[in-house]
């Protein structure tokens, strides 16, 4: 089977070998290909993949199946879906998991990548040959935008243990590190579940680079903030972790791992170390930048402690 595949070229690169060996052929002639496959970072990637002048949906020879890994919305899965069918293409929303996302071989080890899959009647198994190939586990959903919706649900709960974490983290490191004595470093923070636990190993072992990035964290928990935008739905909790990912990323984080929010709470000095800039910030921000933690005179950082209503809208790619 010939395969075009669009998107972040990280997760082609972890997954291009176990294609081959299965005998699934790269092509970058859509009207070759038998199926397309995309894992885009930001919703406009994705629209301009499907239905640019140029897209999948119009380009794509009819039988073709699309295979989409990229979190998007309920409402967008069945749009797509819809003018698939129209086009008589198969369209299969699957959006993918990552287990371990701190990991160095976050996409190329198979059992550390799951999807949810969802579609018409018969179309989840048409590209079930490609999906057993790319994830150790395929997770049927049932109609058009239940996948999505399932990868929301899951996105939100994976941020509030990424982030808490994080914060427990923060605040051991800060008590511990203004206490006197000699065993003021026999005691580690805890974790509460296997998220958490990768995170905080990543951080004690001050490990913050990986293939997958703060940039693909950021999109699918902005896909997960329009799925609630799209029923009126305000969640406090993911839009906190939505800002301090925006933040991260203004300073330069967006292609270190999510456990580099850690560096957002410690002192400039660690923050350089690992290619962070806080001047980013207080040019994006003007005077909304007072107080974001360090002290500009010795670089000594003492958390975070900026407005967090104050994000939106800044460019936060780390070029």
């Amino acid at each position: 089977m010939n395969y075009l595949y669009s998107g972040n070229a990280g997760f082609l690169e972890g997954v291009a070998g176990r294609l081959a060996e299965a005998g699934f052929v790269r092509t970058d002639d859509v009207e070759d290909a038998d199926a397309v496959v995309t894992f885009c970072a930001s919703q406009t990637a994705l629209e301009d993949a499907y239905f640019d002048e140029r897209g999948f949906v119009q380009a794509a020879r009819p039988g073709t199946v699309l295979v989409d890994l990229s979190a998007s919305t309920p409402s967008f899965a069945r749009e797509l879906n819809a003018v698939a069918v129209v086009s008589d293409l198969v369209f299969v929303e699957a959006p993918l998991v990552v287990g371990d996302m701190m990991a160095a071989d976050a996409f190329s080890r198979r059992e550390n990548l799951t999807c949810f899959a969802a579609g018409e009647k018969g179309d989840v198994e048409r590209a079930w040959p490609l999906l057993e190939v790319l994830v150790g586990a395929v997770h049927e959903t049932g109609g058009s935008g239940s996948a999505q919706l399932a990868r929301a649900a899951y996105t939100l709960q994976t941020a509030a243990q990424v982030v808490s974490a994080i914060e427990a983290d923060a605040l051991y490191r800060a008590v511990m590190g203004s206490t006197a004595g000699p065993n003021r470093e026999a005691r580690r923070v805890g974790a509460v579940s296997p998220q958490a636990e990768r995170v905080l190993a990543a951080i004690n072992d001050d490990r913050f680079s990986g293939p997958y990035t703060c940039e693909m964290f950021m999109a699918e928990l902005s896909a997960a903030l329009m799925a609630a935008d799209d029923v009126d739905l305000i969640l406090p909790q993911a839009e906190a972790a939505m800002h301090l990912l925006e933040l991260l990323a203004v300073i330069g984080g967006s292609d270190l791992t999510p456990a580099a929010l850690a560096l957002v709470y410690g002192d400039e000095k660690s923050c350089a170390r690992h290619g962070l800039d806080w001047t980013r910030a207080e040019q994006a921000y003007g005077d909304e930048g007072d107080g974001f933690g360090y002290d500009e005179e010795d670089g000594e950082g003492d958390g975070c402690s900026h407005d967090h209503d104050d994000f939106r809208g800044f460019d936060y790619s780390s070029n």
